[in-house]
């Protein structure tokens, strides 16, 4: 037995009016296939056309290492040229991901390749990110410190996307003071024993492939799997539900900085407390009693 996911919407194009109405209104995920053929990024982008463009910017990487007091905010496990992590993606799996690599400031050509699209929503025009990862890399089950309406769109490849709404978060084993589930849950093939409220969750699941677009609500969480080397790009619209703003605005100004000084105060036995607070919360919201 899996998770408790439904297949996503897919539509070959939508209407701005339709998507309001459909899917941005009821605040549902959807995947749009094809939707950008008229962009020059649906034909040029690919991980030879970034190689050529951005070879030899230096890029942050991640992997998958739980974190660490130490480590800042979204601070990378690694630097590599553009031109040797191509490389590297092509040549074997790895875990090295980039994630929120600001595209526009980096490389400003590759502003030429896409345009904003009119959703109905109003993108925020600074915010572009590229994401990369290798085979079978993947993303923390997490959700984003804005709560913001994402549109992702991928690059070459195939990857598997994992979402779940807001509603979920008792099921999940969330970690208290921070946008992330317990490092340790296989999203991919989870072990109920371990984590048996995950079996209450209810989600949705998706692959997308080069040219699909998949728009995530507000505060929904995911897991992306690259099942082959791949990459996509995300632009945000502000969150629009006022309960969600205020989340946004707690998080950013409040959950972020309390966390950070607790760090400083009481290093790794603070992530240490939020891990298994995970668990025991968890399970008392659950009814599980502890085995």
């Amino acid at each position: 037995m899996g998770l408790q996911l439904v297949q996503i919407d897919r539509v070959e194009t939508i209407t701005k009016e339709d998507f309001i109405k459909n899917y941005f209104k009821p605040q549902k995920p959807v995947v749009i296939e094809r939707f950008i053929e008229d962009w020059p990024a649906y034909t040029k982008w690919s991980l030879d056309y970034m190689k050529e463009v951005a070879g030899d910017k230096t890029v942050p990487l991640y992997d998958d290492r739980p974190v660490d007091y130490k480590d800042g905010f979204n601070e990378p496990h690694a630097t590599m040229k553009m031109s040797e992590y191509v490389d590297l993606l092509k040549r074997e799996p790895t875990k090295f991901r980039i994630f929120l690599w600001n595209v526009l400031k980096e490389v400003p050509v590759l502003q030429k390749d896409f345009s904003f699209p009119d959703f109905g929503l109003r993108l925020m025009k600074g915010l572009p990110m590229l994401f990369f990862g290798g085979r079978d890399s993947y993303t923390f089950m997490h959700y984003d410190i804005d709560l913001a309406n994402i549109f992702h769109f991928h690059f070459e490849g195939k990857k598997k996307c994992i979402l779940f709404d807001q509603k979920q978060n008792k099921h999940l084993y969330k970690i208290p003071h921070s946008l992330i589930t317990r490092e340790d849950i296989d999203f991919n093939n989870p072990d109920f024993d371990k984590w048996p409220a995950l079996k209450n969750a209810k989600g949705f699941v998706t692959e997308l492939e080069h040219g699909n677009v998949l728009y995530m609500p507000e505060g929904y969480w995911h897991y992306m799997r690259y099942i082959t080397p791949g990459f996509s790009m995300s632009l945000r619209a502000i969150a629009r539900n006022p309960k969600n703003l205020g989340k946004a605005i707690y998080n950013v100004f409040i959950m972020r900085t309390i966390d950070n000084v607790m760090r400083r105060i009481k290093g790794q036995n603070w992530i240490d407390w939020k891990n298994e607070q995970a668990i025991i919360r968890t399970n008392k919201v659950n009814g599980i009693s502890k085995k």
